[in-house]
């Protein structure tokens, strides 16, 4: 084996470069003085994949739309992706590698809330600065934990604005359906403790699977307790089946979904009736939809990057994740650590991003670390999806 031998003159020399290159570069996880890597970690594959590659996809683009620009203070941009499986035992063990083995400077991310929300103890005892990006389980960032920021609309922010939206509709009797699982949960607890704030009850609350294929018996009870609107906490499959089942019925209330349900386009097509959507709204992150004009550049940035996608809306929200998270490395400066990085996160107020709907202020109230607090709402408007109001 060939060994190289280091003279005491070269030690010197080592020592002097190393002595030249910003504290940081040398002591900070993840930075050099010519990279900063950013950890990831989501599902690649499966149902909800989307919820992590896709917006990963987004991540990436915006990444590599700051590196062609030089970098964030002439560093680039690298992602550092780890496959979850949409399950708590693998976010455990990916915020494990990232943050002790690989050693990101910091993670952008979180995509299933069941998943993120079991690594939440893992991700603050490393104290590595966190940006959840799809999670929406208020239990992520509430109690507010220092290292870590979401962009992403929360369960319960979803869940009072459905209510509020049935309510200013006018609707006289409201139903709940929704499903069971983790996801499903964190939306469902506060709803259903704002509607008792609200003196709100409802004339029939069903559950509906994931995997449902029908939807008729749910259907049923839903007409027949006389709602004018449904609140759904449904996943687009189900959300799907139940309003093609109910248009069967000749059963068409009011429709209130949420982010789960944003790519119109996509839910037109597994429903398969256009008219079932004449009274469908759903809460929106994103002020455009990938069809959108504005969202061109993107969309051509994601075909160039990965020659087998279209740009979606996941994709949407990574874009959005990541340009806040770059925007606080720019204010963090070229000597760059993690309490500076969250030091400017926290200084981020107002912040228009190409995508989200709202204006993304962290650091404030009611919750500092939430940092997207505002809805948007899309429909089908002359058969193309708007967002309104």
């Amino acid at each position: 084996m060939r060994r190289t031998l280091v003279t005491l003159a070269g030690a010197a020399g080592l020592a002097a470069m190393a002595g030249a290159l910003p504290a940081a570069a040398q002591d900070v996880p993840g930075l050099t003085k010519d990279q900063i890597e950013i950890g990831a970690f989501g599902p690649f594959a499966g149902p909800v994949y989307m919820y992590g590659k896709l917006v990963m996809n987004g991540v990436e683009a915006v990444f590599d739309q700051v590196n062609a620009e030089g970098g964030v203070h002439g560093r680039k941009l690298v992602l550092i992706r780890e496959d979850d499986n949409c399950k708590p035992e693998g976010a455990i063990a990916a915020v494990k590698k990232l943050a002790y083995e690989t050693k990101v400077f910091a993670i952008i991310g979180g995509a299933c809330s069941n998943a993120t929300l079991a690594a939440t103890p893992e991700l603050e005892k490393t104290g590595i600065p966190t940006v959840i990006n799809s999670a929406v389980a208020d239990a992520i960032t509430d109690p507010v934990k220092p290292n870590i920021y979401t962009t992403q609309l929360t369960s319960s922010i979803e869940s009072r604005a459905q209510l509020d939206r049935a309510l200013k509709s006018g609707a006289k009797k409201i139903a709940v359906i929704r499903m069971t699982d983790a996801w499903a949960e964190a939306r469902y607890k506060p709803l259903m403790a704002y509607a008792e704030q609200k003196g709100v009850k409802f004339v029939e609350n069903v559950e509906l699977q994931i995997d449902a294929n029908d939807a008729t018996p749910q259907a049923l009870k839903l007409r027949m307790s006389g709602a004018d609107a449904i609140v759904m906490v449904l996943y687009p499959k189900p959300g799907a089946v139940i309003i093609r089942d109910s248009l069967k019925l000749g059963y068409s209330p009011a429709w209130i979904g949420q982010t789960g349900i944003n790519d119109l386009d996509a839910f037109r097509k597994q429903v398969g009736v256009d008219s079932a959507l004449d009274r469908f709204e759903t809460i929106t992150p994103t002020k455009y939809q990938p069809s959108s004009p504005e969202m061109k550049p993107w969309a051509d940035r994601i075909k160039a990057l990965f020659p087998n996608d279209e740009l979606s809306t996941f994709n949407l929200n990574g874009i959005g994740s990541a340009q806040v998270m770059v925007e606080a490395l720019k204010r963090a400066g070229p000597d760059l650590t993690r309490a500076k990085f969250l030091e400017a996160m926290g200084t981020i107020k107002g912040m228009e991003t190409a995508v989200y709907a709202g204006k993304i202020s962290c650091g404030g109230e009611p919750n500092p670390s939430q940092c997207n607090q505002d809805p948007g709402w899309l429909k089908l408007v002359d058969g193309k999806p708007t967002i309104i109001d």
